[in-house]
């Protein structure tokens, strides 16, 4: 499907782009796996501020639901006092991992996401798409779902380890099953463009088998949700509470000229567990509203701990926080993005973690930022040369720049990694043939040195959206402003002259990795 050309100004720039996380629910602390959710989208928007697309970046909080009510009881607190506590330490990961978030929603907001989540009741209510009637089934509560024999394995959900318990009660449905032949086609067109690939298959193969599904539960089973408009005795259920957060967030009611710029929604990042609320849920009842679909959405692996999914439930989760106190969140957005492939699971291990600081970091970039500085001082005082000769490092340094950006607009960010440090090593290797150190011709030591420093320079602005804080010692160190735009891309914009500030190492190797779980 083309795009409106209104979405673009007279020079051919985006005039917005509206990017989500899903929303991280509330029964327990952030754990890595969420960490990395964030990081990635943060990379996501990070490069679309770089080509100056007006990004709007929402993340947030969701803080309704049994499982949190229990999970209140548990500790002693009310659910408000619960949920409060807990959506502060998500705050607080987005600010540790320095996540650029424009706006972090919370679903207990009574004045922007309450009105939004009984709005748009209303509205499938209007389109005839809401019903009531008595339902038995299994119901999870670490999924808070119902679920159908067939996706349990050996009687228990295969995400939790535990057997649904059979519900009978009165709740008010939502018509799902009335549109999903239009979703089906939308998939199928890329109109909603779900990837990877395998994604969008899995999603075109749970259509076959949807049905209606529950859209309220009665207060006197769930205490701590949403008040059904006009019926008290009932609370909107999860799926018309937490998913209306993605315009809420964007002021569908609270700010409706915000709202008409950015939605829909460009990107929509979110993990495999939660595809099919996604992928079907959500545009059915968008559809049921008559709004505009999501345009894309991403779908991520976990992060395994020995080759099983993290969970809060199991409880064999990682605290990003300790992570980050222990090495630093450059070490660990690096880690996460290198080493977890595009769409697919990845294992955290303390091996592996390891041998990304030491070799990548230290060794290699690290390694090549030091060298290069210390020999400006010794063979330049200092200072960038002046010099007209150029060696294969700019070609080297274009075609990383050309295949980087294709990647980051894939999401194939591991790649776009890849490419960054591939370059790194390619200066290195330089250096190592070049030694500038046996040179006693000026111009030919102002040559080696110059596109050393040039391609440092490059490689600070493309591994900006990964490593922002890294970046900026780079520049800072190069003397050069911290700005990080596609035009910062173009070779030779470093000034002869430039004073520069060799500071510490950027990174410095580890001798053990011990992170907990």
């Amino acid at each position: 499907m083309k795009e409106k050309k209104t979405l673009y100004d007279k020079k051919g720039k985006r005039k917005k782009f509206y990017l989500t996380t899903s929303i991280a629910y509330t029964n327990a602390p952030p754990h890595i796996g969420f960490a990395y959710e964030l990081i990635l989208s943060d990379v996501a928007a990070r490069f679309r501020r770089m080509k100056d697309e007006g990004i709007f970046f929402l993340t947030g909080t969701d803080e309704h639901g049994i499982k949190i009510q229990k999970a209140a009881e548990k500790a002693g607190k009310p659910p408000e006092e619960f949920v409060n506590g807990i959506s502060e330490r998500f705050m607080e990961l987005c600010k540790a991992l320095a996540v650029s978030n424009d706006f972090f929603i919370r679903t207990t907001d009574r004045q922007v996401h309450w009105p939004t989540a009984q709005k748009i009741w209303q509205m499938l209510e209007k389109s005839g798409d809401i019903y009531k009637k008595k339902y038995s089934g299994l119901y999870c509560y670490g999924c808070e779902s119902f679920k159908t024999e067939r996706e349990l394995v050996n009687g228990l959900c295969p995400d939790h380890q535990t057997a649904p318990e059979p519900v009978e009660e009165e709740n008010y449905f939502f018509s799902l099953t009335k549109y999903t032949k239009k979703i089906a086609e939308l998939i199928e067109k890329n109109e909603m463009l779900i990837v990877p690939e395998a994604r969008k298959n899995e999603a075109l193969n749970i259509l076959k088998e949807i049905e209606d599904i529950s859209f309220s539960r009665p207060v006197s089973s769930l205490k701590w949700g949403i008040p059904v408009p006009g019926d008290d005795s009932q609370a909107i259920y999860v799926w018309c509470d937490a998913l209306t957060n993605y315009l809420s967030g964007v002021g569908f009611t609270s700010e409706p000229k915000k709202f008409r710029k950015y939605w829909p929604a460009d990107l929509q990042v979110i993990g495999k567990d939660i595809l099919k609320f996604h992928a079907i849920f959500w545009p059915a009842m968008l559809l049921s509203a008559k709004l505009p679909l999501p345009k894309k959405i991403f779908v991520h692996g976990f992060i395994t701990s020995r080759g099983q999914k993290m969970s809060k439930t199991i409880g064999n989760v990682v605290d990003p926080f300790e992570i980050i106190k222990m090495y630093g969140a450059e070490s660990l957005r690096y880690f996460l993005l290198r080493e977890i492939p595009h769409g697919e699971d990845g294992d955290f291990t303390e091996e592996a973690f390891m041998q990304r600081i030491n070799s990548d970091l230290a060794d290699n970039l690290g390694n090549l930022v030091n060298r290069v500085l210390v020999l400006t001082e010794k063979y330049s005082g200092g200072k960038v040369p002046n010099t007209e000769k150029e060696s294969f490092l700019k070609e080297k340094a274009e075609e990383t720049i050309k295949k980087v950006s294709g990647n980051m607009e894939e999401l194939k960010f591991h790649r776009a990694l890849e490419g960054i440090f591939s370059l790194s090593s390619e200066a290195n290797r330089y250096l190592n043939e070049s030694a500038p150190w046996k040179i006693t011709v000026k111009e030919e030591l102002d040559a080696i040195l110059y596109n050393a420093l040039e391609t440092i320079r490059i490689i600070s602005v493309l591994l900006y959206p990964f490593m922002p804080q890294t970046a900026e010692r780079i520049s800072e160190q190069l003397g050069v402003e911290k700005k990080f735009t596609q035009e910062k891309l173009a070779w030779g914009l470093l000034k002869p002259g430039t004073k520069t500030k060799r500071g510490d190492l950027l990174f410095r190797k580890v001798m053990k990795v011990d992170v907990g779980e």
